[in-house]
């Protein structure tokens, strides 16, 4: 319980390290895919800024529920994220930051009762709010990193993620 307060400034943290990070990327690389079955960096953005709601409502059922039950969420199998031809890099990073202002206010107002209440989730052998809320921060990093590399890896070196 004592790296809440550094998962609270790491996550308000994050918007600004991806806006920044995008920012430095030109824009032809943004949208350049390097080949089947990998996400441009668009749309790693894209798909930041659209989890957050979701995020966002797993939160506030932590501080509702006594012991919510959570379904596993899929992107690869939402038929719209499929369908996505032009992405807003713009419009996407402003979404994510109100995502994730929403998503601090609520983990702010957490009790310490709160944070160790624990959840089911069939992906996972322990859920929790400190769980999530860590969760949630190293999905923001993974995107990231992915990104970089997406962007700066040379062929031979890129990693081919498979399953």
């Amino acid at each position: 319980m004592n790296s809440i307060p550094d998962i609270l400034e790491s996550l308000k943290r994050s918007h600004n390290i991806l806006s920044e990070f995008v920012r430095s990327i030109p824009d032809d690389r943004l949208v350049r895919k390097r080949g089947d079955g990998f996400w441009s960096l668009a749309e790693h953005v894209n798909h930041l800024a659209e989890v957050q709601p979701m995020l966002g409502e797993r939160i506030r059922r932590f501080l509702e529920e006594s012991h919510p039950e959570f379904v596993p969420f899929f992107p690869d199998e939402d038929e719209s994220a499929l369908q996505i031809v032009q992405i807003d890099v713009v419009a996407a990073l402003a979404a994510f930051d109100r995502g994730r202002r929403e998503q601090l206010k609520l983990l702010q107002a957490a009790t310490p009762a709160d944070w160790e209440k624990t959840a089911t989730h069939p992906e996972y052998e322990q859920y929790s709010l400190i769980i999530l809320a860590r969760h949630i921060l190293m999905h923001d990093h993974w995107h990231m990193y992915r990104m970089e590399e997406l962007w700066l890896t040379r062929d031979e070196y890129l990693t081919i993620l498979t399953g």
